[in-house]
């Protein structure tokens, strides 16, 4: 997106869609740049700060073979390919095979526990799965269970583990072995790519299908959050994983769409000083930091002590404030752009300090491209000013083509054109939109967004739990926390040591960031005639005493 010159209202009057008819996203982000000459794609830096270097022309050779030893194995166009890793070589080449061989990925976030990846690889049917030594150890016990689930690839061994019952195929090898001929699948644009699972509301995770053209569909959100990208980008980064749709599609993709490469470092636990080091050290030019991430940065002193190369810097999630905008002016040097979206459609709305001065309290405007309305209950646009659901119009190149297996929950996401966001808004007459709360039970913390219906679950599991319903709470570092509200079973006392073990427990199983970092134990739960939690209830009453709860907090 070339700003020179622009306005915002000339981007928009004049933007139109150019989505070719047969589209790959490996051929555009990867084959078009190996051409021999070497182009810097991947900066890999391990935990011990080790780099290590990657062109174009090595991610095809390597994501050639490694497509070639997914259809060795069996697996066929349009099966689902598991991808459980964090940033690292593999899972960029893991990405690329499966996109070049008309398969469908799944990325999986690496800190998920069994119960989620169960969940995943169950509903998509993956056939296949990518990971590591720890992802091997977890899917040891839950594989049986997974009857699709053919083949797992361990990107830390060295030779295949032939055990009759849960065989393991070593990932290099099988890649080296592999034939370096390879043609690329002729796909169309609407042809199936990703599968990325969603936060749960009312029941499980919802994997929302995504056609190759998604990738396009984001480029004009990630151009205007990041100052007409790629002018002046020389490296990208992210602390944001690459299995969710920030870090995938707002960050790897669309980077080597453009040719512009990718710094690959993500910490174990994130840490504000670290982040500033990194970035420091290889010259970061662009970055999408989380709101959480930008607030445990704005605790470090003297930021002026690194030399930064920083352009730009996105993020999203929540609103910033007045007061982290103007910290980083000071501290990254640029006005951070926010931007708005969700995994069924991204990047749909955006700031872009080169086009107009953030309007504090709002997300940004529409991006060029994208028909954006508030609109009300029937699917009608609302008036500036009115609040109503943030909607997205379809079609829209961005847009999901719907949950995977889920006709149902497709249709209720869409009221006549409009896709609704379940999130309540207002529009002004200058077209910036304002975040006034979410429309149903999606908790927003440290840049995750969270469903309680999982957690309810995982706790259920747990057997002193009898009850349980979560809700995000207000917390000032990462905008909620998960808060579980939970009626114990005979015999169950609800002290400190029993808050351990059950936050243990949906840690490992479940997710290490959806554990309930607060648990009230109560004789009961507030329900609906017909035995639904009523969560608002539960919400209205956190600055309440209740006679009945023992509240522990961790």
């Amino acid at each position: 997106m070339n700003l020179d010159g622009q306005t915002y209202a000339s981007l928009a009057a004049n933007f139109s869609w150019d989505i070719p008819a047969r589209y790959n996203i490996g051929v555009d982000v990867c084959d078009k740049w190996a051409d021999g000459s070497g182009r810097l794609a991947l900066i890999y830096e391990d935990a011990e700060g080790q780099a290590t270097r990657y062109t174009f022309d090595q991610l095809k050779a390597l994501s050639d073979r490694f497509a070639n030893a997914l259809l060795a194995s069996g697996a066929q166009r349009g099966d689902r390919i598991g991808i459980f890793l964090s940033q690292s070589i593999e899972t960029a080449i893991a990405h690329l095979a499966a996109y070049k061989a008309g398969m469908v990925a799944v990325p999986l976030f690496a800190l998920f526990g069994v119960d989620a990846i169960e969940h995943r690889l169950g509903d998509s049917g993956a056939v296949a799965l990518i990971t590591d030594a720890a992802g091997v150890r977890k899917i040891g016990e839950i594989r049986a269970g997974l009857p699709a689930l053919r083949h797992v690839f361990n990107v830390d061994i060295e030779q295949d583990d032939v055990n009759p019952q849960a065989p393991v195929h070593a990932f290099w090898p099988a890649l080296n072995e592999a034939s370096a001929d390879f043609t690329p699948a002729d796909t169309s644009a609407d042809d199936p790519a990703v599968i990325i699972y969603t936060s749960g509301t009312t029941g499980k995770p919802k994997g929302a299908l995504h056609g190759h053209r998604v990738l396009p569909g984001h480029l004009p959100g990630v151009e205007m959050s990041q100052e007409g990208f790629p002018a002046h980008a020389t490296l990208m980064w992210t602390p944001a994983d690459w299995a969710w749709i920030g870090g995938l599609f707002d960050v790897l993709l669309p980077s080597w769409h453009h040719g512009v490469a990718v710094l690959a470092r993500r910490f174990a636990k994130f840490d504000g000083q670290a982040a500033f080091d990194l970035m420091a050290r290889h010259a970061v030019s662009h970055t999408f930091l989380p709101p959480t991430a930008l607030k445990m940065m704005r605790g470090v002193e003297r930021p002026e002590r690194w030399h930064l190369a920083l352009r730009s810097v996105a993020s999203g999630g929540e609103s910033l404030g007045e007061e982290l905008i103007g910290w980083g002016r000071k501290a990254l040097g640029v006005t951070i752009n926010e931007f708005y979206g969700q995994t069924e459609c991204n990047v749909v709305v955006s700031s872009c300090a080169a086009l107009f001065e953030p309007s504090f309290g709002a997300i940004g405007r529409a991006v060029p491209g994208h028909h954006v309305a508030i609109v009300d209950f029937d699917g009608n646009e609302l008036p500036p000013g009115a609040i109503g659901d943030i909607a997205v119009a379809a079609p829209d190149p961005v847009m999901f083509l719907g949950y995977w297996g889920n006709e149902a929950a497709t249709r209720e996401k869409f009221r006549g054109k409009f896709l609704v966001t379940g999130d309540l808004g207002t529009c002004d007459a200058q077209g910036f939109i304002r975040f006034v709360g979410r429309g149903d039970d999606v908790i927003t913390s440290a840049g995750y967004r969270i469903g309680p219906a999982s957690i309810e679950d995982s706790l259920l599991r747990h057997p002193a739990v009898s009850m349980a319903a979560v809700i995000g709470a207000p917390d000032r570092e990462r905008t909620e926390i998960v808060m579980a509200f939970i009626v114990l079973n005979a015999g169950f006392v609800g002290d400190e040591a029993l808050v351990r073990e059950i936050q243990q427990h949906v840690k490992t199983r479940l997710a290490a960031h959806e554990y309930p970092r607060e648990i009230r134990f109560v004789e009961s739960l507030p329900l609906t005639a017909t035995g639904k939690v009523i969560r608002k209830a539960l919400r209205e009453g956190l600055g309440q005493d209740a006679d009945s709860a023992a509240a522990r907090k961790s």
